[in-house]
């Protein structure tokens, strides 16, 4: 690995210090489409929830570098017989480079436009147009397919996959301190220190060593309450709705107003054209499409403007949750909200998100996770929720829920409407939806009452 000159060090809140002492790595840093990172923020929407989240992409990246950069020089040092220290920079360049594909305001974007920031993460390393190309071209011809197959999880060292992908890796142990310090949700604390002293190189992956087994379940912990306390909230949820029906509307408008489009939002055009470049991707930021939001509020459109503006504002919908089979039953609110002046494509929405805290190895599945492997004094190797009690009553169980988002405005005081307020909030208790069936039984139930 070529060194640096000089280290280069960046202060980090969440690793005190990250050491950069090799020039690829450095170079890397500097590239256009890494310092892009900078302006795409790690949480999406949270920060409308969590002031203080407005960390980006750029700091979790630096972030998981480092993480990774310790365990191989750690496994170099201690497992020399298991390790192959070559495979230091393709590990430490994979971490750098995980996300930098992601688009502005991240997974609602790809909803939206159809795009997909792994793919484009693949293309931005292998795409000779880019620096980072050229910086990886630099170490080897073909060292730019060699780190886009560590992304894409094809790479032949499962170690150095699992080491940036797997159910305990660099990069979700660097986003749940990070994202926990910035959110100032303590739910994500966990004793890194004492996992990446009993992580461990085996032959076909890495494992932990069973001193540390107490270390791994905090973690396992700690991402499931990240989980249900940050990352699924509901009012960021509600803002990724928001968001969502904002661009619909747009991509909906564009056909028949292009000229307005190309004056106020140029560098979406090629996205409501489904006719987009690598370098039309890398063009756009979430301050880039904050300001076309900021451009739309004055649209004449009066649904574009005034979900500009809730947006903008802060201005969030109401929501409530209700169970998948009662789904069908939702239509019966639509119908209420329809009736009292809104239009239900674009006011109303269901969302939903659950969350695997642990499982392990399923070959049936299309895409099996890896299990955590606990190292036994022995040297034998068992997966995890086969020790541990804790982690065995989150394994294969889903948690989270589904939300029916609508207009706030539903719940506030109107005598013009009161007939239908009254009965939209008749088929909610405790902020859940009763299906039609729950309904009638409960009426039935107050009638004999």
């Amino acid at each position: 690995m070529s060194n640096t000159k000089l280290e280069k060090v960046f202060r980090d809140p969440v690793h005190n210090y990250i050491s950069v002492s090799n020039q690829t790595i450095y170079d890397l840093i500097g590239t256009t489409e890494f310092q892009r990172l900078r302006r795409i923020k790690q949480l999406g929407t949270s920060s409308y929830t969590f002031h203080g989240a407005e960390h980006s992409r750029f700091t979790h990246c630096l972030g998981v570098y480092n993480i990774a950069k310790q365990i191989t020089e750690m496994f170099t040092k201690n497992y020399p017989d298991i390790w192959n220290s070559e495979e230091n920079l393709v590990t430490q360049c994979a971490a750098l480079l995980h996300d930098v594909g992601h688009a502005a305001f991240s997974h609602t974007f790809e909803g939206v436009f159809d795009t997909d920031h792994e793919a484009i993460t693949v293309n931005i390393i292998t795409d000779p147009s880019t620096e980072v190309n050229a910086v990886l071209r630099k170490v080897a011809p073909d060292f730019p397919e060699k780190i886009a197959s560590v992304i894409t999880h094809d790479y032949e060292n499962q170690q150095v996959v699992q080491l940036i992908s797997s159910q305990i890796d660099a990069d979700r142990m660097d986003y749940l301190l990070r994202d926990s310090y910035y959110t100032g949700a303590t739910y994500g604390e966990f004793d890194l220190t004492r996992i990446m002293r009993v992580i461990t190189p085996v032959d076909n992956g890495i494992a932990f060593k069973i001193q540390g087994m107490h270390a791994v379940e905090d973690y396992i912990v700690s991402r499931y309450q990240m989980y249900m306390q940050v990352y699924f909230h509901p009012a960021s949820r509600a803002m990724e709705v928001l968001l969502h029906q904002l661009l619909k509307r747009a991509k909906v408008l564009y056909p028949t107003q292009k000229d307005y489009f190309e004056l106020t939002s140029p560098r979406l055009v090629p996205f409501f054209e489904h006719n987009y470049t690598l370098s039309d991707y890398l063009h756009l930021d979430d301050g880039v499409m904050t300001t076309y939001f900021q451009n739309w509020q004055t649209h004449p459109d009066e649904i574009l403007s005034d979900l500009s503006n809730a947006f903008i504002n802060r201005k969030l919908a109401k929501s409530i949750k209700y169970d998948s089979a009662d789904e069908k039953d939702l239509d019966i609110l639509r119908q209420i909200i329809e009736k009292i002046g809104f239009d239900t494509d674009y006011y109303t929405a269901v969302h939903s998100n659950f969350d695997l805290p642990y499982d392990l190895y399923r070959p049936e599945l299309q895409n099996p996770r890896t299990q955590i492997e606990i190292m036994q004094k022995d040297g034998t190797l068992t997966e995890l929720s086969e020790l541990s009690s804790l982690v065995k009553s989150l394994t294969g169980t889903t948690h989270g829920d589904n939300r029916f988002y609508f207009p706030r405005d539903i719940l506030s005081p109107d005598t013009l409407f009161k007939t239908e307020q009254e009965t939209f909030v008749s088929y909610i208790r405790n902020d859940h939806f009763l299906g039609k069936k729950d309904f009638e039984l409960t009426d039935v139930c107050n009638n004999l009452v």
